[in-house]
């Protein structure tokens, strides 16, 4: 068997923008439904989620018949969950609140075989294909697609830097916590936040570096993409339930 093809990886380097969302439930089904209906990508959010490992797994496979690319959040810049994920079948992974340079080095390391990095080995796993890939060791990190997500004013000042890191893909700024990170909890329309959001767009495309971000609703969705964004969001699978359960009652009563 060959190597799998990370479709996601390959597509951020294209000019036309890639639409997602967020999987917040721990449903395959969701996930594979979401998948169908033609979306680029699904993040699945272990980081604010009861989403687990052997969820992720499900919802990975669920994913396979469909459209989209799987990106998974994992909880935290760990070389432990990393490697998990990985060997899981995972291979584009974000990594959530990177500050510095220092940071994203570690968390591309995490991701790489020695003596690049600190990935450690397993002969048989799902991301090998259960051993089948042939030279699977030597090979895994042309495959792997490393995102890093930016989500305070420190780590929006070291943007550059945090680009400019070797085996970095992508970067993704996190709109919420960055205005919770100003001092605008709740609030991502404060000019200040608005003002953030524009410059790490645009420092991103004068870098020629690949952006992701998350918008609440198509409406905004579409204020970030004439921001400059590459990848977006379009909330998340239990929004999209909520809402429109919402609005069918409101529609029935």
């Amino acid at each position: 068997m060959d190597l799998p093809v990370n479709r996601f990886k390959h597509a951020i380097a294209g000019a036309a923008p890639l639409y997602g969302a967020w999987l917040m439930g721990s449903s395959p089904t969701a996930a594979e439904a979401l998948s169908c209906a033609g979306y680029d990508f699904l993040v699945v959010d272990m980081e604010h989620t009861p989403i687990e490992l052997f969820h992720m797994v499900e919802i990975l496979r669920a994913m396979q018949g469909g459209s989209a690319s799987a990106i998974v959040r994992i909880p935290w810049n760990d070389p432990v969950f990393v490697k998990r994920a990985l060997d899981a079948g995972a291979q584009t992974l974000l990594f959530p609140f990177i500050q510095s340079a220092d940071e994203a080095r570690r968390a591309v390391a995490a991701t790489r075989y020695p003596p690049a990095g600190i990935r450690g080995t397993a002969g048989v796993q799902r991301a090998s294909r259960y051993g089948n890939v042939p030279n699977y060791l030597k090979r895994a990190s042309e495959e792997i697609c490393v995102a890093v997500q930016l989500e305070t004013p420190a780590g929006l000042d070291n943007l550059e830097a945090i680009a400019a890191v070797d085996g970095v893909d992508s970067l993704f700024i996190g709109p919420n916590d960055l205005a919770a990170s100003m001092g605008h909890l709740g609030d991502m329309n404060q000019p200040d936040v608005v003002e953030r959001l524009k410059a790490g767009a645009a420092a991103c495309k004068r870098l020629g570096k690949p952006v992701g971000i998350i918008g609440a609703n198509p409406e905004i969705v579409k204020r970030y993409r004439d921001y400059g964004y590459t990848w977006l969001a379009i909330g998340s699978d239990v929004t999209m339930m909520v809402t429109r359960g919402q609005e069918w009652l409101a529609a029935v009563r």
